[in-house]
């Protein structure tokens, strides 16, 4: 809902700022105070064109900010979310200047945004309707929504509709990727079979890398290492240029503490720990003498384990970092192998398994259609009873829905609205015969039939719905208005007193020339207030005693239909 919106500089407003209720808000004023200025700055703020020209003169810039109130809408706040715009409470401020250098900013929330992102979302904000807007209700998609939201048992055909026909096209997506990929099958088919078999013929083992790579240091090393065993053996058992080892040298201090043992025993510790070290060393020297004697650096060995170090660090270099890495891109690649010379079979299964999610999507199709011909004659039915209220006692409306041979998110049908204004004439999309001022009226039925319904923008506009009526029929209009103002928010500018009496926020706007300036300015009037007003459009002349009377009157023959149209409303 539109709380409040603030403008500066905007053509003959210079500063205002204009809290709206809930309810029908309504405005009025005098030919050329600048009721339709309010309509366009509103539109500025939902993302509609807006020309430096609208800058008020001897100003460089204008601003429009508006606040709406964004609880219990689940559409704009997921649409918030989409576009990471911050959305921490039920408020959304958007503000939106232009300048005479026609460089301007566009602000949501804080957040700098394009006009392509203010226009969807005002979509999701406001509903505006006049004399010379394109309504939505032209648009297919409009007219879809519009009949779907009309009935329980319809939205939840739709809703399992739309659940077949979604793993349909999944399937078909899934077929046509497939069929795409096939037009390379046959190259990378042969690739895939020369890979494979490459890694097959290597016989690798997970492993094997890291042990042949130790070996060959090993078998490399051969001649450092020989020498360092050699060395070690002399010196554990002595020999070359140690005359006695460590393990003698060990053995002989263990006799010599054994024999002081014999006269002091404070060693005895001491002679003990020695005594299983040398144990300990002489079993190590075992296991070096063993190494030792094992020895064997065979030159055709080590030329064996880089060939096959070779082998696998070409594999490496193409299929991975490590032998375990290869063996992965064997397995994928083998499975694609596998999936691409079964091809043809599992196409052939995956066309029969799209045969019956399309005889399923059909199916669901078929039984939409039927409700969606019952709801759409029960929706007909009450629009003509509206249009026939509102001044158009000829008028007929229809709500034509035809199967087609193909299946969409919408199901497998053509929706048209059919409209005829005269006696004899046939009924036609109304956007090819419909006028402008029959366009809002039909919108205003529409509105009244599904007011409480339809999951429409919470505010709504009618810019100048009354054009061209009177009487009995302004009455009907503003009664509908008031049906629709119940449920919704209603911003509506108008001439008609009958409209204007079912304010339940009247705001006036009035022109003002001072110090040769010309400046535009909106009041929020009292109920005394707005008995005056109510009068001066009635009477077309400043208010006298009897058209105050009979602006009571007025007044209060509205507030009971109001009560009434609330009670029913319960």
């Amino acid at each position: 809902m539109l709380n409040t919106l603030t403008i500066w500089n905007f053509a003959l407003l210079e500063h205002v700022q204009i809290d709206f209720d809930r309810g029908l808000n309504i405005l009025t004023g005098e030919t050329g105070a600048g009721k339709s200025i309010m309509i366009d700055a509103i539109g500025a703020i939902l993302g509609n064109r807006v020309s430096p020209d609208v800058i008020r003169t001897g100003c460089d810039w204008a601003k429009v900010e508006a606040v709406f109130g964004i609880e219990n809408q689940p559409a704009v706040h997921d649409f918030l979310a989409d576009h990471a715009i911050n959305d921490e409470e039920d408020i959304l401020i958007i503000t939106r200047k232009v300048s005479r250098t026609g460089r301007g900013a566009l602000l949501i929330n804080g957040s700098h945004a394009t006009k392509a992102v203010l226009r969807t979302l005002g979509d999701l904000l406001v509903d505006i309707h006049g004399q010379n807007e394109n309504l939505a209700l032209l648009r297919t998609e409009s007219q879809f929504a519009l009949l779907d939201g009309f009935d329980d048992e319809l939205e939840s055909q739709l809703s399992a509709y739309r659940s077949c026909y979604g793993v349909l096209t999944d399937l078909e997506n899934k077929l046509a990727n497939r069929e795409k990929a096939s037009q390379d099958y046959a190259q990378r088919l042969d690739m895939l079979k020369w890979q494979v078999q490459e890694i097959e013929q290597a016989q690798l083992t997970e492993g094997e890398d890291d042990e042949l790579e130790k070996e060959i240091s090993r078998l490399a090393n051969g001649e450092r290492i020989a020498r360092c065993v050699g060395n070690a053996c002399n010196l554990l058992y002595g020999g070359g240029k140690t005359s006695q080892g460590a393990i003698s040298l060990l053995e002989d201090a263990v006799e010599e503490l054994k024999t002081l043992e014999r006269y002091d025993e404070s060693l005895s510790a001491v002679t003990e720990a020695i005594h299983s070290a040398t144990v300990q060393v002489k079993e190590s020297g075992y296991d070096v003498r063993d190494y030792a004697d094992s020895m064997d650096f065979d030159p055709h060995r080590l030329d064996q384990l880089q060939s096959r170090m070779d082998v696998i660090d070409k594999l490496r270099k193409k299929y991975g970092a490590t032998i375990a890495d290869v063996l992965k891109y064997y397995d994928k690649a083998q499975q694609e192998l596998n999936d691409i010379e079964n091809f043809d079979e599992d196409v052939e299964a995956l066309k029969a398994e799209i045969a019956g999610a399309r005889e399923r999507a059909e199916a669901a199709a078929g039984k939409l259609t039927e409700i969606r011909k019952n709801a759409a004659r029960s929706l007909s039915g009450d629009i003509c009873g509206h249009l026939l209220a509102l001044g158009m006692p000829a008028a007929r409306f229809q709500i034509e829905v035809q199967p087609t041979d193909h299946l969409t998110a919408n199901g497998a049908d053509s929706i048209a609205m059919l409209f005829s204004a005269n006696p004899g004439e046939d009924l036609k999309p109304i956007q090819k015969v419909a006028s402008g001022g029959e366009l809002s009226r039909i919108a205003l039925a529409i509105k009244t039939v599904t007011a409480f319904r339809d999951d429409s923008p919470a505010s709504m506009i009618f810019d100048e719905i009354d054009t061209g009526i009177g009487g009995k029929t302004a009455q009907m209009v503003a009664e509908r208005i008031a049906m629709v103002a119940a449920g919704k928010q209603v911003l509506c500018i108008t001439h008609l007193p009958q409209i204007a009496c079912m304010a339940d926020v009247h705001l006036y706007i009035s022109k003002h020339i001072v110090n040769e300036k010309t400046t535009t300015t909106v009041q929020r009037l009292s109920s005394g207030e707005q008995v005056n007003e109510i009068a001066r459009m009635a009477s077309g002349a400043e208010a006298s005693a009897a058209s105050q009377d009979n602006a009571r009157e007025m007044l209060s023959h509205a507030a009971a239909k109001k009560k009434q149209i609330q009670e029913n409303k319960g």
